[in-house]
């Protein structure tokens, strides 16, 4: 049991090291399991190899259609024996002539098995997709940078 412990508070350091940074560069990924299920509003898939690729798309997308984005984490709470919870906040410039912004709060479930590795993440969002998208055509506001 006090390995358990010991490796769930590894899980949520890692969490808490590598989600701020996820635009810019590559999470760990040994606190998964290779089966790790993931589900989003957009997508849901299996297997670490997709679970690679979801985060090397996020990274390829954020500079190719962003000028400034970050992923703001606030908190990442262990809710209960297998369960992991991290709340955060999406926001950023997109690269238009107009400035749009992109802002949208969130939610992370992960689950743990037995040896404390992660074999599920589903993440929430405050809103539907196409509201989130319905952002992309708004112009920023003159004098505002809500994304600093």
């Amino acid at each position: 049991m006090l390995k358990y412990q010991g490796q769930v508070e590894v899980v949520i350091e890692t969490l808490k090291k590598d989600l701020p940074t996820l635009f810019e560069k590559d999470i760990s990924y040994d606190i998964y399991t290779n089966d790790i299920y993931f589900k989003d509003p957009v997508n849901t898939f299996k297997w670490k190899f997709n679970y690679r690729i979801i985060f090397w798309t996020l990274r390829f997308h954020s500079r190719l259609f962003f000028t400034k984005i970050h992923f703001d984490l606030h908190e990442v709470d262990r809710v209960d024996e297998d369960t992991i919870l991290a709340k955060w906040t999406v926001r950023g410039v997109l690269r238009l002539p107009w400035k749009a912004r992109l802002f949208f709060n969130g939610y992370s479930t992960y689950k743990l098995n037995k040896d404390a590795l992660i074999y599920e993440h589903i993440d929430t969002w405050d809103r539907e997709p196409k509201e989130i998208l319905k952002q992309f055509l708004q112009p920023g506001k003159d004098g505002e940078d809500s994304s600093d």
